[in-house]
């Protein structure tokens, strides 16, 4: 029997979750597996995988292949590497001490890694969002200046009424007195 270490889709229509399972290669996608190593959702930013990195090894180590995702996935998450170091040391090439302080040092490097990319992409969110802020208030601080520039008119206009009815009130009292003589 020849086993993979695969993705079993679950979820919904466009937003489909993924378990990372092992299964029989001539099983279906979504069918009967084996053991379930983990979880993985690419509908996050940055997808969230959620691996037993040690069923994942073990899996390894006995001989599945993965696909192509889990792969990637068992890389990402240092599975990969972990099992390339354990067959140095199977073959005597690297003691085991060696392997595992290799490993750590991977992982630590990784982690740190991982954290400077969120951390690219929290800063990355929080300036499109001051950015945005700053153009709405730029668009209502336009919005503001033509209401102010329009009032201005108004009252200009206003005033200019006034002066216009001051001046004809003050043309018909020069003019009735004299009229009434």
């Amino acid at each position: 029997m020849s086993v993979k270490l695969r993705l079993a889709k679950r979820g919904r229509k466009k937003l489909a979750i993924y378990d990372i399972v092992a299964a029989d290669s001539r099983a279906p996608r979504d069918g009967k597996f084996i053991e379930k190593v983990g979880t993985f959702n690419p509908n996050s930013n940055p997808a969230t995988v959620v691996l037993d990195t040690e069923k994942a090894y073990k899996w390894m180590m006995n001989g599945a292949q993965p696909t192509d995702t889990v792969r990637a996935i068992l890389s990402e998450k240092g599975v990969l590497y972990r099992r390339h170091l354990q067959i140095g040391v199977n073959k005597g090439a690297v003691t085991q001490e060696t392997a595992d302080s290799k490993l750590n040092a991977w992982l630590d490097n990784k982690t740190s890694e991982f954290a400077s990319v969120a951390d690219k992409l929290k800063y990355k969110k929080e300036t499109a969002k001051k950015d945005r802020l700053a153009a709405e208030t730029k668009v209502l601080e336009g919005k503001i200046a033509a209401k102010e520039a329009k009032a201005k008119a108004a009252q200009a206009a206003l005033n200019a009424t006034e002066e216009v009815a001051a001046e004809v009130s003050e043309v018909t009292e020069e003019s009735t007195p004299e009229a009434a003589e």
